[in-house]
């Protein structure tokens, strides 16, 4: 919401003295977002004066259509001799007034003005247009053309009110009574204790028998709705120029008088409003649900399809407006067209003028369906105030009157369903409770009359809260009223006092080593949206019956494109590995832990708990089988360098190997010591995908996979060639540790190495080779490593070498010679015995 601070003042007294900059600070103290305070005309310098344009000569011979003009400015130029100045607009005409700058002044943007020769002539200024004075476009994309009424010389300055400030105010969905100079002029009216001059509190006729006839076949949809009528409009009348810069500066652009009024109620009041043409007004104004497949042409020019849940104004012939989001463009009001033969001015007379307050619900549901954000729809979703709409009605009716030389009709419609006031009982104490501030009845009391309550009662206060709050119901609200007036920067900073003994839980502790140990591995931890669509899972070539297809769908997704919970952590890291990629960062190492959601089908409707008490063990049990399965991941994604290379050595590029690596690494800090199998699993590339399993009970289950995407995937995402990935789930890893980690034995005595090669078919997996060595090897084996692979003629075609770097110590002794090759033998025999190796050499 733009709030100019000229217009601000009609409602509140504010100090003279007092800047746009401290009225932000006002307005951001009890509660309001102040963006941004813009300060309008800053630099600008006169002379700029009113002129009337006396002659016009076409120059011949350039590019582009100039004309060469002889402006009367009156003495502003210290002559009283006509100005002259070359000119590119078309728009006016001899006789028009327009808006001259001579030189010596300086325009917005530090525009300094002088007398130049350009085409020929020598320009003494310029006749100005709306964007060159920082006024923005007044829909003529030309020069600024003036009513007639205004006197040569008048200053300009003055008579555009190009010298204001305009407060920029993000207005949060809970105060949507701020997107209206009547809601923050009551806010600044509190901030500074100054009394407010009501714009709403006008005099406005009871309804009678002559209104224009309304049925509301919706009273929940629309439980108000007024109708009044002017006739007699005069067509070319014009939107006077204090109207037009107010709209102007409050971001809205000039349309015409009837659409400009509208809107400048609307600004000034909170309430939307819609004129119809009543001569296009076929019968009755009705309100009801659209029917399925009713098309409506609304005033953008697009051609919609209705849904039964669309609230529609209707006539005889059918919908003639959205409600409470825009009007149809069969009922427009018709702008005033001067008839080239009789020189008649022709457009709309007689209007019909719409005041209604419509379920936000209904029409946040309805702008969304249709993707149209109008500014009528944004307040009506934030809830608009009831009471305001036939005092809206009245205000449009006067300023037609007044403006276009209308006659008010003596009708008045108020299609009304009653309903009480809306009160709260609240404890006088309870603000005090929820801030930790004594603020003490009178206080509690005084705030609440402030935003417009009306307070009974002694220590249980009995509320009636205000038509245009519909935010607040319930006594938090009413203690965030308190709270926020009083002042947010005077609650006490006091920190929390945690009960002894309690920590993070070993779960807890297990993610954050993970997230440790995978930073200091070098990788960047990426943070994503949980939100994906099933068109990522094709490209990512995951079958139709893959686990990973049952996702959770959202109601109300943020985006069509993405309306599933993800069910794996993969592709948000390549989404921000390419995204990275494409910003010239080409060795990238990112990691993610989080969870991902699994639907089972067996997920239950979830019920609604209740918030007066705690909700029992069986509410908290119902709820929780409403969920689908959350199992924790973490995941890795390669791409580019591994090591760089330097002085101390070549570097490496990254491989499914580090992927393999990543999840020994996150492996490790659950205790768990990893058993790499080959394995076919998408997104990963058939021969370089590694089954990453853990024993759980004696029993090897899944824990995760890692290895080389697919070319395929890598194609169709545009990924860098032989990205690699891994993912990991933490809560199957922390099933098969063992518990708490334990700091390990360090052993004094020396160890005792035996390197060990083994030829073994090409088909055997080292892991299985690996296996049977550990086991042979007994409990003075400390480690195992591979540290050679070797395929060639010298040990025959189908083979290959496997060369181990076995470990052996003992923590009471030093090992002799003679163990230590024990050991090895029986290592290796175990491993011939059930691979069929064979030992080289």
């Amino acid at each position: 919401m733009r709030v100019p601070l000229s217009w601000l003042r009609e409602y509140v007294d504010l100090p003279a003295t007092e800047t746009g900059r401290d009225v932000q600070a006002k307005l951001i103290a009890v509660g309001l977002e102040v963006e941004t305070v813009e300060r309008l005309g800053e630099g600008l310098k006169g002379p700029l004066v009113v002129g009337q344009v006396l002659t016009i000569e076409e120059l011949e011979g350039f590019k582009k259509p100039i004309r060469f003009c002889t402006v009367d400015v009156g003495q502003a130029n210290g002559t009283g001799e006509p100005q002259e100045i070359v000119c590119g607009a078309r728009n006016f005409a001899v006789g028009d007034k327009v808006v001259v700058v001579l030189p010596g002044a300086v325009l917005p943007g530090d525009f300094k003005i002088a007398a130049r020769k350009t085409y020929g002539k020598t320009s003494h200024g310029m006749i100005c247009s709306g964007d060159e004075l920082g006024m923005g476009d007044d829909g003529t994309h030309g020069i600024i053309v003036l009513p007639p009424e205004y006197e040569v010389g008048t200053d300009a300055i003055e008579l555009l009110e190009l010298v204001d400030e305009v407060l920029d105010i993000a207005v949060t969905p809970d105060r949507g009574y701020c997107l209206s100079m009547r809601g923050v002029a009551r806010e600044a009216a509190t901030a500074y204790g100054l009394p407010l001059r009501d714009p709403a509190l006008l005099d406005v006729p009871p309804p009678n028998s002559a209104g224009y006839p309304v049925q509301v076949s919706d009273p929940l949809g629309c439980d108000r709705f007024t109708a009044r009528t002017v006739t007699g409009l005069e067509p070319g009348a014009r939107t006077p120029l204090w109207m037009q810069r107010r709209l102007q500066k409050a971001g809205m652009r000039p349309v015409s008088l009837a659409v400009d009024i509208t809107n400048y109620v609307m600004l000034e009041l909170g309430q939307p409003l819609h004129a119809y043409d009543r001569t296009s007004v076929d019968g009755p104004i009705g309100v009801r649900r659209a029917a399925p497949g009713e098309k409506l042409t609304t005033l953008d020019g697009t051609k919609r399809v209705l849904d039964a849940a669309d609230l529609v104004i209707t006539d005889n012939r059918g919908p003639i407006g959205l409600a409470g989001v825009m009007g149809g463009a069969n009922t427009e009001i018709a702008g005033g067209v001067t008839d080239p033969e009789t020189g008649e001015q022709r457009g709309t007379t007689d209007v019909v003028i719409e005041a209604a307050h419509f379920d936000a619900l209904s029409i946040a549901r309805t702008a969304r369906r249709h993707k149209l954000s109008s500014e009528a729809a944004k307040r009506f979703e934030r809830g608009v105030d009831p009471e305001a709409a036939s005092a809206a009605a009245q205000r449009t009716v006067d300023l037609l009157v007044l403006l276009a030389g209308g006659t008010a009709g003596e009708g008045v419609t108020e299609v009304v369903t009653p309903r009480g006031p809306r009160t709260i009982t609240l404890s006088a104490g309870h603000p005090d409770k929820v801030a930790g501030v004594d603020y003490g009845r009178e206080t509690v009391v005084r705030r609440l009359q402030q935003v417009g309550c009306d307070v009974y009662g002694q220590d249980e206060l009995v509320v009636t809260v205000p038509s245009w709050r519909p935010d607040l119901s319930e006594p938090n609200d009413l203690a965030e009223e308190v709270i926020r007036l009083e002042g947010y920067e005077n609650l006490p900073s006091t920190l929390p006092k945690p009960p002894a003994g309690r920590g993070l839980t070993e779960r807890q502790r297990l993610y954050r080593r993970v997230g440790r140990a995978l930073a200091g591995a070098g990788y960047v931890e990426a943070l994503n949206y949980p939100f994906t669509g099933s068109v990522v899972l094709d490209q990512l070539g995951i079958e139709p019956d893959d686990p990973r297809r049952a996702a959770v769908t959202l109601v109300n997704p943020l985006s069509d494109e993405e309306p599933d919970l993800r069910t794996t952590l993969i592709p948000g890291l390549l989404n921000t590995l390419r995204r990275n990629y494409g910003r010239g960062t080409h060795d990238l190492a990112l990691f993610e832990t989080g969870p991902v959601f699994r639907a089972t089908g067996d997920e239950k409707p979830a019920s609604r708990l209740v918030v007066d008490r705690r909700p029992t063990d069986d509410e908290i049990a119902s709820l929780d089988a409403s969920l689908p399965q959350q199992p924790r991941r973490a995941a890795v994604v390669l791409a580019g360098g591994r090591e760089q290379a330097g002085w101390w050595g070549e570097g490496y590029p990254a491989t499914w190997a580090d992927a393999i690596e990543a999840g020994r690494t996150v492996a490790r800090e659950a205790g768990v010591e990893l058993i790499v199998r080959q394995d076919q699993h998408a997104p990963f590339h058939p021969g370089r995908c590694a089954a990453l399993l853990a024993l759980v009970d004696g029993e090897e289950i899944l824990v995760g996979n890692a290895g080389e995407l697919h070319p395929r995937v890598i194609k169709t995402l545009a990924l860098p060639e032989r990205t690699c990935a891994m993912e990991i789930d933490l809560d199957r890893l922390e099933r098969a540790g063992t518990g708490p980690l334990r700091a390990p034995k360090i052993s004094a005595f020396p160890v005792a190495t035996q390197d060990v090669a083994l030829v073994v078919d090409a088909g055997v997996p080292a892991a299985e080779v690996e296996g049977a060595l550990r086991d042979g090897a007994g409990e003075l084996l400390e480690s195992l490593r591979l540290f050679d692979v070797f395929t060639g003629e010298q040990i025959g075609a189908g083979k290959k070498s496997l060369a181990y770097a076995l470990r052996f110590r003992a923590a009471d002794r030093t090992l002799t010679a003679e163990e230590a090759s024990a050991a090895r033998d029986t290592a290796v025999a175990a491993a011939v015995e059930r691979t069929g190796a064979v030992l080289r050499g």
